[in-house]
């Protein structure tokens, strides 16, 4: 409702300015400090002034008193030097924002321009960790968000199954733990195998560390599997395929899903990159290097603005480091590097390729979606019709900030090709590491050296086996959290209610954990902090919700007077018949109305966070429309109110309240419970 009453200020502003002064001005508006000065502030009399030379305070009393009413606005006054400080009719509000609030979120149309939102692609070589959570948890939230504000959304999930990390697993299955395909098929049908893995791949980092010249027999593995050749290639296709699965278990469990799972394996087999190849090629966008530590190797050359700044990581461990303005496509024993077929990705997801993958089912998530993936053949007929996939006006890659540089890559690749427009729409939805604070590294059992024990943060790594296994962590926030129930609710214990309630109340902690922090903050990860009721976390929010439920339910539950009464009220409310301006008026209403103003505020909120790129804007706002509850149900005894008609008006306030709140943590992707 805010939006709506904002933007309605800004065009009768634009139409008065041009009508009344033959000029056109940018119109800016702003929240003012202080809810003395009005709901909207606009300083476009500063730039008018400098166009008709004349003082912005002059110009602005002129227009304040020229201008047509607005709807919404009760009236526009002069501040400061030349603002416009604009002041809400808070009845209207009040009523918009209880009917908007009713209303469903608009669904975008089947031939709307889609957008497609690539996020997780965790190496399918070991379980998932905390690391891959804040992705998934940001990607998916991005995507309900775009969703909300009617975007067709397609999420897509890249399955890197033909890389070095898949190649070390296998290396450790051919060397360090002797299996054979059929063995490896068995492993993989038992309980934790991505857990097993997890301790291989440490194993055979430690392996190759020890004698350098083991990598050779990694570039064999490595390129056997990108080859699709031998016991290499079989064993890829068995443990990428079952840790996927795994991966998608362990994310379901946060009510995460796909539309498509992307195997790079199937960019190799349909001969997506030989075309991409020979594009590059034929446009002069990528060179053979003849000489230099680089010869035999296929090199892009990038314009200066998209050199790799000084300090950024490797973008990939296997590849070998880059001059300053190249970056290798084809390494010189013919395999590809991860650019080069992300650059073949990439055109694909645009509908630039010219070629189109098979598809067949993989996964039915809990929500009742159908996650399909790639394949190299057509499927059974039983199979069925697939949906429609890529051919992206928009792309959005969820990856962290150390993955600058091959993004820029891929998007100089496009441009070379001659598709500047797309480039200019894929978008780098980057982020920052999820670390442990040194509290949670030693209840994990961790190491931590002296020089470490004061950090505001511990590192992990995958490679070295330290890091916060995903499972791990959800299974001991949902036992912390059965516990929490069950002292504050024994008749919960061991029902399903109560496991429910457990799951909600975790599930909730860990994405707002996640979510809260601006995507450039390194989080250090602490589970007392994420599982707190107080403060800035999701089980505060979600209580909120609880303890709305119980007014409403409370208010139902009393005498049946009562209740036909305030049903009749609700009825006259609804109707208009009940003067709500009185309880909203200044100074008595004010801090009813600022709660108010900002239940009404949902949608400009979510508009900022997806302008922005920052889900964290939509989580701080969940907080602080919980926190503004709290204090207001401390200071106004709802129920007890003897005033039958302003009793009416806070309980729907308070339903208000409960609709914007459920709403936020929906986008969220967080339920709230029952009980708490």
């Amino acid at each position: 409702m805010y939006k709506a009453v904002e933007e309605s200020i800004r065009k009768a502003l634009r139409h008065h300015i041009r009508e009344r002064y033959k000029t056109d001005v940018p119109v800016v508006t702003e929240r003012p400090p202080r809810l003395s000065m009005g709901e909207v502030a606009s300083p476009v009399c500063f730039e008018l002034a400098k166009r008709l030379k004349k003082p912005p305070r002059a110009l602005a009393q002129e227009i304040a008193n020229g201008i047509k009413p607005i709807p919404g606005v009760a009236r526009i006054e002069v501040a400061g030097g030349g603002y416009l400080n604009s002041f809400f009719d808070r009845a209207a509000f009040f009523r918009g924002a209880c009917e908007q609030a009713g209303a469903k979120p608009m669904a975008a149309p089947p031939d709307a321009p889609k957008v497609v939102v690539e996020h997780t692609s965790i190496n399918p070589n070991k379980a998932a960790h905390i690391g891959h959570l804040r992705n998934a948890v940001l990607g998916d939230t991005f995507a309900r968000l775009l969703r909300h504000t009617g975007r067709r959304v397609e999420v897509q999930n890249y399955i890197d199954n033909t890389g070095v990390q898949v190649a070390d697993v296998v290396l450790g299955f051919l060397h360090l733990e002797p299996k054979t395909p059929g063995e490896i098929r068995a492993l993989a049908a038992e309980p934790k195998f991505d857990y097993l893995c997890w301790d291989l791949y440490t194993r055979v980092t430690q392996w190759l560390a020890g004698d350098p010249t083991r990598l050779t027999l990694r570039a064999q593995v490595l390129k056997d599997i990108e080859e699709d050749h031998g016991s290499a290639a079989m064993m890829a296709e068995v443990v990428s395929t079952a840790i996927v699965r795994c991966h998608l278990v362990t994310l379901d469990r946060l009510g995460i899903s796909f539309d498509l799972l992307l195997r790079e394996s199937e960019i190799l087999r349909l001969k997506f990159w030989d075309t991409a190849f020979a594009l590059l090629k034929q446009h002069g966008a990528i060179q053979l290097v003849s000489s230099g530590k680089n010869v035999g190797c296929w090199v892009m050359q990038l314009p200066q603005e998209a050199v790799k700044p000084a300090g950024a990581e490797e973008a990939a461990e296997e590849e070998p480091s880059e001059l300053a303005e190249a970056k290798i496509i084809v390494r010189s024993n013919g395999t590809v590097t991860y650019v080069g077929k992300d650059i073949a990705y990439h055109l694909w997801k645009f509908g630039l390729l010219g070629r189109d993958f098979h598809y067949r089912p993989f996964h039915t998530h809990l929500d009742g979606r159908e996650a399909w993936t790639t394949a190299s053949e057509p499927p059974a007929e039983s199979a069925g019709t697939p949906p429609s996939f890529g051919r992206a006006h928009e792309v959005y890659n969820v990856i962290d900030a150390r993955q600058a540089y091959p993004q820029q890559v891929v998007a100089a690749g496009l441009r070379a090709l001659g598709h500047a427009r797309e480039a200019d729409r894929l978008k780098h939805f980057s982020y920052n590491v999820v670390a442990l604070t040194p509290r949670c590294a030693a209840e994990l059992g961790y190491d931590i050296p002296p020089e470490d024990a004061k950090k505001a943060h511990i590192e992990v790594s995958g490679r070295k086996g330290q890091g916060v296994k995903a499972d791990d962590l959800i299974d001991r926030l949902e036992a912390s959290a059965r516990q929490e129930v069950t002292e504050r609710h024994p008749e919960l214990a061991g029902t399903f209610e109560g496991h429910r309630t457990a799951d909600a109340i975790s599930k909730g902690a860990l994405r707002y954990f996640l979510l809260r922090y601006t995507r450039s903050t390194v989080i250090a990860f602490d589970f007392e902090d994420a599982l707190s009721f107080e403060g800035e976390t999701g089980p505060y929010v979600q209580y909120a919700v609880v303890r709305v439920n119980g007014i409403l339910r409370k208010g139902a539950e009393k005498d049946p007077a009562f209740e036909q009464a305030e049903s009749a009220n609700q009825a006259r409310l609804e109707r208009g018949e009940i003067d709500v301006a009185k309880y909203l008026a200044s100074p008595g209403g004010d801090d009813i109305w600022e709660l108010a103003l900002l239940a009404g505020s949902l949608g400009g909120r979510v508009d900022v966070a997806v302008s922005a790129q920052e889900p964290a804007f939509l989580a701080r706002y969940a907080f602080e429309l919980a926190q503004a509850f709290n204090i207001f149900y401390h200071k106004h005894h709802i129920l007890s109110e003897t005033d039958a008609e302003r009793r009416t008006f806070l309980l729907r306030l308070t339903a208000l309240v409960r609709q914007q709140l459920v709403a936020a943590l929906g986008l969220l992707g967080i339920s709230a419970p029952e009980k708490m």
